[in-house]
């Protein structure tokens, strides 16, 4: 609309100067086309006048019954070919940084020295690039085109694949054939060099895949999902035996952001430097502590409370921290879980398969302990180490003295002649005569009762009445010092050494 001019009035002279005049389309800042002057270069240009556009009409236009009419700019249906855009903003580029090559190396490094330190933990790793340490080298493909037009590939006019056969009618596929059965010769296949019949192991019996069930499974994984720290509880007499490690695998590669620790429980069944031996060579990978659960006098009690309380100080953000154990059966879950209660809060028993359900204990105000059910992996072993591992019950066991001959292997001859009060034997079938006839194990008519004995020697054997366990590798340390010690030196620390040694078993 024009302003109003005031008519009659002051009856101004012709020689003044006229009204201003009214609102002029041609001159507005909005038009691209409106008059220039060569010193106007304030005036905005084409491009700046489109995009002020496209944010004023960024609405459709609609009737009255709420139809549009005409659509927003850039939401309309485009024809092929046509060339869109899209509105800029700012949020694009959040979170978006550059770096140097040699500042990504360096961080590459020392990341990846702390994430491979067992006793390091990194902090918030949700804001770091870690993925950037997994990076790996991306091979090229050939792609499809590179090979072959595209008319020929896509489209109508693609040729088919067809199988490449190098005869043209079958009489000369079947004459190709016979040919090369006749030039064959069954010396040069290596596949046939091995006997035409191989022995295969007897199937196991169900009571050996003990741990192995799918319910076992999903406690386990439950764990492990409601789980901020993972402790592994291995039994010191044979802690590689008793090792998950398919699930530490799964745990650093699938939770890296979980803390692992294992826990070398019956300690006080081997000798101090076996345990020693044990937590240094284990530390290398995982922090590693030794422990006796015990209700009235745990050892390294204290020693794991505090880690606990350092890893509740790390997750200050949460209100408590889940610690979930997890390990082989009969390696004392809820018995470190009673130690640390100073209680019996889970049921506990010598023998496997005692707990059945992951179950929650609270140690502290922020401090939620779970127990396990014992898993198992099949790693192929024998039916005797799944029996002197102690994950089977011996009572449910059929045949119990073929496995008494591993035993014997393995306890020294002094602990089973303090033990069971046999002198001397040829054969395990003579040692459990004689251990029958000496506890009174007969059956009718004076016939030793053999299965019966041979239970009560393996329950001894997973119960640590007879003393045994695997000894530890000898470490780098050892060996300079044993190759600098004197010769009566070497035969004292072999005497030490020696399986179940008497001075040193506590």
């Amino acid at each position: 609309m024009a302003k109003r001019r005031k008519i009659g009035g002051g009856g101004g002279d012709s020689g003044s100067k006229p009204a201003k005049s009214g609102f002029q389309r041609g001159n507005h800042s909005l038009n691209p086309d409106r008059p220039r002057d060569s010193k106007q270069t304030h005036l905005r240009d084409r491009a700046t006048i489109k995009r002020l556009l496209m944010y004023k009409n960024c609405k459709p236009i609609r009737n009255r019954k709420g139809k549009i009419v005409k659509a927003a700019p850039f939401q309309d249906w485009l024809a092929s070919g046509t060339v869109s855009r899209i509105a800029p903003n700012q949020k694009w580029f959040i979170n978006s940084r550059t770096i140097t090559q040699n500042a990504l190396q360096n961080f590459q490094e020392e990341l990846g020295k702390a994430m491979k330190d067992p006793y390091q933990v990194v902090m918030k790793q949700t804001k770091l690039p870690v993925t950037l340490l997994n990076e790996k080298a991306k091979h090229q493909k050939m792609h499809i085109l590179e090979v072959e037009d595209f008319g020929s590939t896509f489209g109508p006019k693609s040729h088919r694949k067809r199988v490449n056969v190098k005869a043209d009618d079958l009489t000369a596929l079947v004459q190709s054939a016979e040919t090369r059965a006749d030039e064959y010769v069954s010396e040069k296949d290596e596949a046939l060099k091995n006997d035409e019949f191989v022995a295969k192991d007897e199937e196991q019996e169900p009571i050996m895949k003990k741990g192995q069930s799918r319910r076992i499974w999903g406690e386990l994984y439950k764990v492990i999902d409601s789980s901020d720290v993972v402790i592994e509880v291995l039994d010191a007499r044979n802690p590689m035996g008793t090792r998950a490690k398919h699930v530490e695998k799964f745990l650093k590669k699938e939770k890296p952001h979980k803390h692992v620790i294992l826990l070398l429980n019956k300690c006080d069944l081997v000798p101090v430097w076996v345990t020693q031996r044990w937590v240094t060579i284990l530390s290398a990978e995982f922090p590693t502590l030794a422990f006796r659960a015990s209700e009235k006098h745990p050892f390294g009690k204290d020693a794991l409370i505090n880690i606990l309380r350092q890893f509740g100080k790390l997750h200050s953000d949460k209100k408590q921290i889940s610690v979930g154990f997890i390990g082989y059966p009969n390696v004392g879950k809820s018995s470190v879980i009673n130690a640390l209660k100073s209680e019996k809060v889970c049921n506990v028993a010598p023998i496997a398969g005692e707990t059945k359900v992951w179950q929650f204990i609270t140690l502290m105000k922020r401090i939620f302990l779970i127990d396990c059910p014992g898993i198992v992996y099949p790693t192929g072993d024998s039916d005797t180490d799944i029996v002197l591992k102690g994950v089977v019950r011996v009572e449910n066991i059929k045949e119990p003295e073929y496995h008494i001959t591993e035993v014997l292997n393995r306890v020294r001859k002094e602990y089973l002649v303090k033990t069971y009060k046999v002198e001397d034997w040829d054969s395990p079938q003579e040692f459990l005569e004689k251990a029958c006839r000496r506890a009174g194990k007969l059956l009718k008519g004076g016939t030793p009762d053999i299965s019966t004995m041979a239970k009560m020697i393996l329950n001894d054997f997973q119960c640590g009445r007879l003393p045994h366990f695997v000894k530890p590798p000898q470490l780098k340390a050892d060996e300079t010092e044993s190759s600098s010690a004197s010769p009566k030196e070497k035969s004292k620390a072999s005497e030490a050494e020696s399986i179940g040694d008497t001075s040193e078993v506590s």
